[in-house]
């Protein structure tokens, strides 16, 4: 079974899902992030992260 990636917009608490698909990329890591594990995102960016370690990393990034 081939796994399709996802479109999505991002919201404050949620996500619509524009495209279905099973994950989306980690904007940080480029690692694959199952739908039902994605916790992490910028609504203004509009990029998903994999773990808090690489959203503080962007942050960081924007920082400078």
């Amino acid at each position: 079974m081939s796994k399709k990636k996802a479109k999505l917009i991002f919201k404050h608490n949620y996500f619509d899902i524009v495209e279905e698909g099973d994950y989306v990329l980690c904007a940080i890591s480029g690692k694959e992030i199952l739908l039902e594990n994605l916790n992490y995102w910028s609504v203004d960016l509009q990029e998903a992260y994999f773990s808090p370690k690489e959203a503080n990393k962007k942050f960081k990034i924007l920082k400078k």
